[in-house]
């Protein structure tokens, strides 16, 4: 005998399936064999997965897996080249921007310049921590120099 040979027994697999609640002669009446009263007598009484009575569940006293200090994150400080063409700044870096007082001091923070909408028609050298592909490409074609600093 090989598995695919294997048949059910007779009567192993069409069960006939309980009607409930019509009355004491069918013998699943009054209570529909849910037992007397209690949670799961009631029609409510089906819980969402996880729930333990009110206990704190499971779920909740395992201890959450990582952690991101966001103290220790990079805050970045972004100008678009559109911006940058309206400073009366040849130079563009964080010294520069603090004595204009464009930015207020702040030793933590950094520089990034992405790409503005227009094309840049002064020329502006660059030291900044971070540059878009899009900024650099705006940036020298109007001969500007540019520096990426310690990213």
């Amino acid at each position: 005998m090989q598995l695919h040979q294997l048949k059910s027994v007779k009567g192993a697999r069409n069960h006939k399936t309980k009607t409930l609640g019509r009355g004491y002669g069918s013998g699943f009446g009054k209570r529909s064999t849910r037992g007397q009263k209690g949670q799961h007598a009631r029609k409510s009484g089906n819980v969402r997965l996880g729930f333990e009575g009110g206990q704190t569940p499971l779920y909740r006293k395992i201890p959450k897996i990582g952690f991101t200090n966001i103290n220790f994150q990079d805050k970045y400080i972004v100008f678009t080249t559109d911006e940058l063409e309206k400073f009366s700044l040849e130079e563009i870096n964080l010294e520069s921007l603090t004595k204009a007082k464009i930015i207020s001091k702040n030793a933590k923070a950094k520089i990034k310049i992405i790409a503005g909408k227009k094309p840049m028609t002064k020329k502006i050298n660059v030291c900044v921590n971070k540059i878009s592909a899009g900024a650099k490409k705006i940036i020298v074609a109007a001969k500007g120099i540019i520096k990426e600093k310690n990213k």
